[in-house]
């Protein structure tokens, strides 16, 4: 079971909800648009540390995959969705998707444009057990990059 004992309770006047597979998504609440700064500002109450600023592209996919441990992502910008197995969680800039560990989901991008997260964990390490091709992952996308 998850300790949420270390997570700060959102600023008053922001929306939430946690899901019944453990899945929170916390809403925007500031009346600006989220910047990068304002993202990682938001993150901090949570006690994650952060392993990536991660932009993905126009209609990405990423494979089943979970974290070991629970997870955090902080969208900057742009709109994604989270698959799980009993619900799909769609994410747009300002939002913030707490993920239990082990928990499997995909992500896919439905939209042609990008989706910038910030990615971390409570150790501020990234840990994945792969259930697919890892289409998508960090190490599929080096790979790619430096094969041309």
């Amino acid at each position: 079971m998850t300790d949420r004992s270390k997570q700060a309770t959102p600023h008053t006047g922001t929306k939430s909800t946690t899901f019944p597979n453990g899945v929170t998504l916390i809403k925007w609440s500031r009346k600006e648009e989220p910047t990068a700064e304002s993202v990682a500002e938001e993150m901090k109450q949570f006690g994650f540390g952060v392993y990536d600023l991660q932009t993905i592209g126009p209609w990405f996919e990423r494979s089943r995959h979970a974290h070991d441990h629970e997870e955090i992502r902080a969208a900057v910008s742009g709109v994604t969705t989270f698959h799980f197995d009993d619900c799909p969680v769609t994410v747009e800039g300002g939002d913030i998707l707490l993920i239990p560990g082990g928990l499997p989901h995909e992500v896919i991008s439905h939209n042609g444009r990008p989706f910038t997260a910030y990615k971390g964990s409570r150790s501020g390490e990234r840990n994945v057990t792969e259930y697919g091709d890892a289409k998508g992952s960090l190490e599929a996308l080096s790979r790619q990059a430096k094969s041309g």
